[in-house]
């Protein structure tokens, strides 16, 4: 009797090791697939925007990852569209930027 439970224990104990081992090799296949997304991101927006405008979305993406995001994908559907002939420079993304931002923007009204 005692060595059934240790047999069903040891049983367990493999399932939930080999349940663990597959849940991590999920993760890590998320996170490549994550890592790759990002990298081909950045090179579409090293060749559609400027240094400098690259330089303003990224402070954005430190202050607001959200909006950064928003934008991203939007500048991204318009390259793909074939939409975007000539790089986007600074003053340009401000535009982007405040036109996303009054989209997406809550307001918010306290009653007294």
């Amino acid at each position: 009797m005692a060595e059934d439970i240790e047999e069903i224990r040891k049983r367990k104990f493999m399932e939930l090791q080999k349940k663990y081992l597959e849940e991590q090799k999920a993760q890590e296949e998320a996170m490549k697939q994550e890592m790759e997304l990002e990298a081909q991101l950045d090179a579409i927006m090293r060749r559609i925007l400027t240094p400098e405008a690259r330089e303003r979305l990224g402070r954005v993406k430190l202050v607001k990852p959200e909006l950064a995001r928003q934008v991203e994908l939007v500048l991204v559907q318009l390259y793909q569209a074939g939409q975007v002939r000539e790089p986007i420079d600074d003053g340009k993304l401000k535009r982007i930027l405040a036109q996303i931002d009054a989209r997406t923007r809550r307001e918010f009204k306290i009653k007294w």
